[in-house]
């Protein structure tokens, strides 16, 4: 095997960490010894062992004159644990092979120097664009200080997230909200506006089935300038067990504060622009909160409030294959068939007929 299989595998480790491990990255790490896997690993939980660690415990006295393959730049800071690059030294490995320089400022290099400081020999690049990809979240974060933000959209194919009676569900297929369940499971969280709460009392939980939660559920934040929330919301409830952020842009709602600090919320308090939270505002307050990935998913004003904020990494946009028209119920929505999806210049071509 080559230098690249071997990144390939360590990235496939890593990717088994994927929701669990925020605030940190994700990594994985691959021991061999004369051309034979004799350790790997992968970072499992913020605070649980590094992945190099895992990899080289499984190694143990085969790590001597090994090579390490590892996705990022082994750490030579303090943190919840010891500094990799210790380990990586008292370990015996000759050489390390590292996809992706650290790209926090404060870190960068810093492990790289003190391999080679003890005559460790380092190679960087290898798979540096998949590792890139792979850690492009948490990248934003820790250079800008600012969560990675998807927006996720739902339409019908003549542009309506819903009828004109304010009713959405369920405009996409079973497959496509199996897929926005997975993905819940994968952010720090979710944000949706007030009136979203009010009209469709949402659990936005993470489930695999109506009553099977992913292990891994996202905080959910509500954009709420005024504190409408009803109290009785589905999100205090049992069935919504993550914490609940409520972001208003005044502090004179005192008794609304409390009671809702009682149902176990968190409120913020953040400057408005245009009588409504300002997003720009709110991302590096989120992040301070150590929310990596982000989540939108509405309504229409918190669409719009994104967008104009420029603070969206990531568009995803359902497209069903329905009509909506001017009808009241989404269920009396006309089905369309025989889809043909064509791609003309920049823009997107979609054929289809009546059911």
């Amino acid at each position: 095997m080559s230098d690249v299989s071997y990144m390939q595998l360590a990235l496939r480790l890593a990717l088994k960490g994927k929701g669990e491990t925020s605030p940190n990255p994700l990594v994985g790490a691959v021991v061999v010894k004369d051309r034979k896997i004799v350790g790997q690993g992968y970072h499992q939980q913020a605070g649980k062992r590094h992945a190099e660690i895992v990899a080289l415990a499984q190694a143990d006295e085969k790590a001597k004159g090994s090579t390490l393959y590892i996705n990022l730049e082994p750490c030579d800071t303090y943190g919840k644990t010891p500094p990799c690059t210790d380990r990586i030294i008292k370990a015996g490995v000759r050489k390390v092979v590292i996809a992706l320089i650290d790209p926090n400022p404060a870190n960068r290099k810093k492990g790289i120097k003190k391999l080679r400081e003890h005559n460790i020999e380092v190679k960087t690049g290898v798979l540096k664009r998949e590792a890139e990809e792979l850690n492009k979240c948490w990248t934003k974060f820790i250079t800008q200080n600012q969560p990675y933000v998807i927006l996720k959209i739902a339409q019908s194919l003549d542009g309506k997230i819903a009828t004109f009676t304010g009713d959405s569900r369920w405009i996409t297929s079973p497959a496509a909200r199996r897929y926005v369940h997975k993905l819940r499971s994968q952010v720090d969280a979710i944000l949706v506006g007030i009136n979203t709460v009010i009209k469709d009392d949402p659990l936005l939980s993470a489930r695999l089935s109506e009553k099977r939660l992913y292990k891994h559920q996202p905080i959910k934040i509500i954009l709420d300038s005024h504190l409408r929330i009803p109290l009785d919301a589905k999100i205090f409830s049992r069935q919504s067990p993550a914490s609940v952020i409520i972001t208003a842009t005044k502090s004179t709602f005192l008794t609304k504060i409390k009671k809702l600090k009682k149902k176990g919320a968190q409120v913020l308090i953040v400057r408005a622009k245009n009588k409504k939270v300002d997003l720009r505002v709110l991302m590096p307050e989120l992040a301070k909160m150590g929310i990596v990935k982000l989540l939108i998913e509405g309504g229409g004003e918190v669409f719009d409030s994104a967008i104009e904020s420029r603070i969206v990494d990531e568009f995803l946009v359902f497209i069903a294959p329905r009509i909506i028209g001017g009808v009241s119920k989404i269920s009396q929505a006309q089905q369309l068939d025989n889809l043909k999806v064509e791609r003309i210049g920049k823009d997107i071509l979609i054929k289809c007929s009546p059911e």
